[in-house]
């Protein structure tokens, strides 16, 4: 079994795969504390709880955006699961070309979501990621990863509104029935989640053009449902689309 890591500034998300089959994957809280034995005993809690022996794990791949949880999830796989794990990075084969100015700015999760997409879905192709940051990937007809755009989430911009801001309230992020909000509540929520659905389709909008073509646009994390249920540019939401990038990635170096 392949067990990989996606580490965000959030989430930690991961999967274990038998072959190409994804049996199973989770969501956890991204706590650059933890020490290596409460990283593991978490694995290992997860592991057992579903039935799944930890000992199958044959080999680990993480991407990561978040360098201090390194040394510890690293020191994690060689003490509880014997392994040495491939760390999505400089030298690691991707099988894409890197348009970038400096392609070691790049985070490992655009590079892996760009892998993914492109072998699903094709190119040319624009990637929405919203995680802590939303960022939009642009991938070629031929395969080249040619750059893009980052921009703050939308958790990011609920929590500026809350702290930044003496009387507006912490709200949950739900999309209301109108745009007019008739409260403060539900005009938080409007601005929110229509501000970036228009946020998004204006930035795709602008990419097409650049780009002087059309371009097949899919969305994931977790808020990706969200908005694109009002979008007028996406067309698909792939949640698993990181965890096959990497698995696509682990052939390629093995």
């Amino acid at each position: 079994m392949l067990l990989v890591f996606d580490v965000g500034n959030t989430n930690i998300v991961l999967g274990i795969y038998e072959g190409d089959r994804l049996i199973k994957y989770w969501r956890l809280s991204t706590k650059s504390n933890q020490t290596v034995d409460e990283c593991g005993i978490v694995m290992r809690n997860l592991f057992l709880h579903n039935e799944l022996d930890y000992r199958q794990v044959k080999d680990i791949i993480i991407s990561s955006v978040v360098p201090p949880i390194m040394p510890t999830l690293e020191e994690m796989c060689r003490q509880y699961f014997k392994i040495e794990p491939l760390v999505v990075g400089p030298g690691v084969k991707t099988g894409m070309p890197i348009l970038y100015d400096n392609p070691r700015e790049i985070g490992a999760d655009r590079v892996v979501n760009a892998v993914a997409g492109y072998e699903l879905y094709g190119g040319p192709l624009i990637i929405v990621d919203f995680g802590t940051a939303t960022t939009f990937c642009v991938i070629s007809a031929k395969g080249e990863y040619m750059g893009g755009a980052i921009t703050a989430g939308l958790g990011i911009a609920m929590e500026a509104l809350f702290q930044k801001t003496a009387k507006l309230p912490r709200i949950e992020l739900v999309k209301p029935k109108k745009v007019i909000g008739r409260n403060t509540v539900d005009s938080m929520k409007s601005g929110l989640i229509y501000g970036f659905i228009g946020q998004v389709d204006g930035l795709v909008r602008r990419i097409k053009a650049e780009l002087n073509c059309d371009a097949f646009v899919v969305a994931t994390g977790g808020p990706a449902d969200l908005i694109a249920d009002g979008s007028e540019t996406i067309k698909k939401v792939d949640h698993l689309l990181t965890l096959e990038g990497l698995k696509l990635i682990y052939k390629l170096n093995h």
